[in-house]
Formats: C-alpha cells, sequence, structure tokens
C-alpha cells in the first residue's frame, strides 16, 4: 500500500506542478483544466479553513458569543465559495465529461462536487442557515441546568446520575440535563426546515436523503444496516435490560417495571450503568488520564504529544461541557477537547479523541489537500473506538494502570460483560438517533416530543414519564452540529470491531483476543498508519475498508463480538 501511494501521489504532484503554468481555456484538455481550478480552489479555501477551523476552536473553548459569530462569518465565507453556481456547473461538466481518467483527480473532483452539491443554496438562505445553526451551539455551549436554584456542569449531572440512590435526586438531575432543551428546540425545528428547503431546491425530499447522498452512503444501504442490528439485538438486548432493571430496581428500592430514564447512569440511556460487583472507576481515581493516553500512544508508535500540547482538557465555567478533535490545517495541527475527570468514561473520552486525533495526524502529507482527510467520518469513527473500548479491557488497565494478577482477574469477571451491554446498548440508542432524525426531516412539524419517546420506548424500552410532553430529544447536540451523521457511529463500531479482528489475527498473528491490549505494541501503529491513516480518502471508503481488512464493511465481526 505504501508503495503505491506513493507512486499514486508522487505521479499526481508531477503532474499538477506541470500544470501551474497553464491557463484554463481552449486547447486544453478535461483534466488539464480541472487541475487548474483545484490548484486556484486550494489556494483560496485553504487559508480560510484554518481560520475558521481555528475560529470554532477559541468559539468552543471561551464559549463567548463573539467568539461564535466570528466563527460563523468564516464559515459562511467558506461555504460561499462553494455556493458558486459556477463553479459547481464547471465540476458538473467535469463529472459527465468521462475524461477525468487520473484516479487521484476523480477522486478529487468527487469530494469536491459533493461539498458543492450540498451549497448550492440562495445567498440569503445560506447565510440564514449558518447564523442560526451558530447561535444554537453558542446557546448549548453555555448552558447550564440548574438544581433547586443551583447551576450543575455536565460532569456533575453524570456523578448524581452514576451515585444517587435517593429517586427524587436523580429526577431532579436527569431533569436538569433537559433543560437546555425548551431553549434550542423551536431553533432547531426552525433550522431543520431551512435545510429542508435547501434540499428541495436542489431536487432532494430532504436534507437527510441530500446529506446521506453527498455523504456517499444512501437511506436504503442504512436501513438495511439497522434493520439487521436490532433483529440480532433484539433478544439480547431484552434479556441485558431486563438483567440491568432487576439490579437497579433492587438499588432503588421500587418495582422493575417502574423505573424511569433518571434510573440509568446517564441522560440518554446510551452507556451501560456500572452496577455489577465492581465499579472500575476506582481504578482510575487519582490515575493521570492524560498521561496515560500519551504514554499508550507513545508506545504503538502513535506519539500524540503535540496534540495534547495544543488540546483544551479540563473543565471550566463556558467551555463546550462535550468533547471532540479537530484537524486545524491537515498539515498537522491536531487538537483535542475534554473536560477530564479520574474517571473510566473519560479514560474511554480521551483514547477515543486521541483516536480521530492520530488518524489525522498521520496523513501522507504528499496525498493532495482536499483529499488529506479521513476516507470518510465513519472510518474515523472506528479508530476511535478501536481504542476508545480498551478503557475497561483487562489486559491493558492490567499494564496501563500497573495492577496485580488478582486485580486483573477482578476486572476480567466484569469488563467483558461490561463491553459487550455497553455495545448492545448502543446499538439501540444508535437507532432512536438514526430513526428520529430521518423522521424529523421528513416531518419536522408532527409531534417530535412524542415521537421521540415513540423511538426511546421501541429501541431502548425505557419507560416514558407520564404525562411528560418536553422536546427532550432538542438536548442533544448532534442535531444542530453534527446533522444526519450519527448513524456514523454505528457504522463506526462495525469497522472497529472488523479492524480489530484483522489486528489479531493478521498482525499480531494470535488465535483470540483474549489478552490482547495492543499495549507496547508498534506493529499495531504501523499496521493502521500505512493501511488507513496515510492513504486518507484517496479511496471511497468501503474500498478503503476491503483493502486494509480484506473485505468491505461487514457487521459480522461485530456480532461475532457482542451479540451472543
Amino acid at each position: 500500500m505504501k508503495n503505491v501511494l506513493t507512486v499514486i501521489v508522487t505521479s499526481a504532484i508531477c503532474v499538477i506542478i506541470s500544470s501551474c503554468a497553464s491557463v484554463p481555456g481552449q486547447g486544453q484538455t478535461d483534466q488539464q483544466q480541472l487541475r487548474k481550478f483545484i490548484d486556484d480552489h486550494v489556494n483560496k479555501i485553504k487559508p480560510l479553513e484554518k481560520e475558521m477551523s481555528l475560529a470554532y476552536w477559541i468559539a468552543a473553548t471561551t464559549g463567548k458569543e463573539e467568539d461564535f459569530k466570528k466563527y460563523s462569518q468564516l464559515e459562511l465565507k467558506v461555504r460561499q465559495i462553494h455556493s458558486d453556481p459556477g463553479d459547481f456547473a464547471f465540476l458538473k461538466k467535469m463529472k459527465q465529461s468521462g475524461k477525468i481518467e487520473d484516479p487521484l483527480l476523480a477522486r478529487q473532483l468527487d469530494r469536491l462536487y459533493n461539498v458543492y452539491l450540498e451549497n448550492q443554496i440562495e445567498p440569503e438562505l445560506l447565510k440564514e442557515i449558518v447564523t442560526l445553526s451558530g447561535e444554537i451551539e453558542s446557546n448549548f455551549s453555555v448552558f447550564r441546568g440548574t438544581i433547586d436554584g443551583k447551576k450543575v456542569t455536565n460532569n456533575e449531572i453524570s456523578e448524581i446520575l452514576k451515585t444517587e440512590t435517593d429517586s427524587p435526586k436523580r429526577e431532579k438531575a436527569w431533569q436538569a440535563s433537559k433543560q437546555v432543551a425548551p431553549a434550542v428546540a423551536a431553533d432547531i425545528v426552525k433550522l431543520v426546515k431551512l435545510r429542508n428547503q435547501a434540499a428541495r431546491k436542489l431536487g432532494f425530499d430532504n436534507y437527510h436523503t441530500l446529506s446521506l447522498t453527498t455523504a456517499e452512503q444512501s437511506v436504503e444501504e442504512l436501513d438495511g444496516i439497522f434493520e439487521q442490528l436490532i433483529r440480532l439485538t433484539d433478544k439480547p438486548f431484552a434479556g441485558v435490560k431486563a438483567e440491568l432493571d432487576g439490579i437497579l430496581s433492587k438499588m432503588y428500592g421500587i418495582a422493575p417495571d417502574k423505573l424511569m430514564p433518571w434510573h440509568y447512569h446517564d441522560p440518554f440511556f446510551q452507556e451501560s450503568p456500572m452496577v455489577y460487583d465492581l465499579d472500575l472507576d476506582i481504578y482510575y481515581k487519582g490515575k493521570n488520564i492524560k498521561q496515560l493516553a500519551r504514554k499508550f500512544y507513545a508506545g504503538i508508535g502513535l506519539p500524540v504529544r503535540s496534540i495534547l500540547k495544543n488540546s483544551d482538557l479540563y473543565e471550566r465555567e463556558g467551555k463546550n461541557p462535550h468533547a471532540f478533535c479537530t484537524d486545524i490545517d491537515r498539515q498537522g495541527d491536531v487538537r483535542i477537547l475534554c473536560n477530564i475527570e479520574d474517571k473510566e468514561y473519560w479514560m474511554e473520552v480521551t483514547l477515543h479523541e486521541l483516536g480521530h486525533g492520530v488518524y489525522f495526524k498521520y496523513h501522507d502529507r504528499k496525498v493532495p489537500y482536499l483529499i488529506r482527510e479521513p476516507a470518510h467520518i465513519l472510518t474515523t469513527e472506528a479508530i476511535a473506538m478501536v481504542f476508545g473500548r480498551l478503557s475497561r479491557n483487562a489486559a491493558w488497565m492490567r499494564q496501563m494502570l500497573e495492577l496485580s494478577d488478582q486485580q486483573r482477574n477482578e476486572i476480567e469477571q466484569v469488563s467483558r460483560k461490561y463491553t459487550q451491554i455497553k455495545e448492545l446498548i448502543f446499538v439501540r440508542w444508535a437507532a432512536v438517533m438514526y430513526y428520529f432524525e430521518k423522521q424529523l426531516y421528513a416531518d419536522p412539524d408532527q409531534n417530535l416530543n412524542a415521537l421521540w419517546w415513540q423511538m426511546v420506548e421501541k429501541y431502548q424500552l425505557v419507560n416514558r414519564p407520564t404525562n411528560r410532553d418536553e422536546p427532550d430529544w432538542a438536548a442533544k447536540i448532534h442535531f444542530t452540529i453534527a446533522p444526519c451523521y450519527y448513524h456514523n457511529y454505528m457504522l463506526g463500531d462495525l469497522m472497529a470491531s472488523q479492524v480489530h479482528n484483522y489486528l489479531v489475527h493478521n498482525v499480531l498473528k494470535l488465535d483470540s483476543d483474549r489478552d490482547v491490549s495492543y499495549v507496547d505494541q508498534p506493529k499495531v501503529g504501523r499496521y493502521l498508519r500505512n493501511k488507513i491513516f496515510a492513504p486518507a480518502a484517496i479511496y471511497p471508503w468501503n474500498e478503503m475498508i476491503e483493502r486494509a481488512t480484506g473485505e468491505p464493511l461487514t457487521p459480522k465481526y461485530f456480532v461475532a463480538e457482542f451479540v451472543k
């Protein structure tokens, strides 16, 4: 792969350099015209995208309204470039010509065409979409719920839901996690309608369909995957859920059928409650999460010191309360934002975000700018999940936390169970997000509050609170900042299992993953860097997966690993 990549990229760069002095026009081939267009476009867009990325970083770390406005203004400038109808007509002509034979050039054309397609929006409508999206995100960033009149952070709410046994106190914390929803729900619906308006003018039934199309996916493809996963997990999830409910009912002194959403350990029941004999948090108490992550990644030959140096890792007022990774310039300035505490959850999140980080950081810099990014958002999610799963891996914990064999055995008794439960719970939660968002864009005027709880009851088997009619769905920030994206977490989970299987059997040459932790295994880093990170987006996502693992994306490894 590495030699092939070098040949392809070097060839492309030579051609690009040789065309720099030419001007598109009469006598030039379509390929020459396209190369000149791409050169000009990159020179124009590259500095703007870097400035926009830095502006978003500043806004997310300060929470200041003026910083979000600056980011929105820059985003608008970038999207206005991609909305130029003349440029889009040129790209469309190039795609339809059938004369772009250079595979690297054709790949850049495909990616650029999709970016232009989703931005073919009237200037005023585009401005309204970008401005409103920025305002909603700003509200999310600075909003803090209250309990008995006192402001609380997301970490404080999480702690209450994890440790408190008094049901009324838990309910107050859960309600605090939803208080942002009424403040943003109407604006989110408005934003959905604006996005739909733009999509319909481009010939799509709604924005959901447009978004999947430009992401090289299809509704039919995703429906098939989720239908299969729901069918395969119906009985296993119901069994796990019944077992969890039995334990929780004893903890709270209520009947299992009386359990409410606040009796689970996170506001959306997207994580597995720590209810078994061992709470994994005790092993991370007092540990330096940042240093553990740095040491691990260095040990597999993917150093993250430069990423951590520029990152923002700890909670404070006004800062984005969630976590993300960003590639500022596609030239190595990669950063993560976290709100770390010494708990298993934040060990997982830190490993996860740094998984995104090493994917971005170790792209081959010879790959052209337009495709120097992950093959797909699902592929970077997959790598993040490969590493995020390690926070509950008994072998990894023993080595990284320097535990005794006895402690390792204690952890192993529950860690595999926790991991399986976590994955089953996530399948059902991802189904809620996918099907709700699909219907949200199909009909934003329907009773969304009722729809949300119908999805939750159907897929998560969680009771709806009596007489509750609040926009609880709107408390999920993804509907604003990452529309029609969430299904990629699930696809990433499938790919993570596929990559893990390949690492175990083809890279580490083991018969099973019984004691696999990846700790101090540089061959793992080499494989990921050469087969997945370096090629960036040279290949469409499923072709890249097939080249890296020997077969296209399949659920079979996820099912074998977690659905038993």
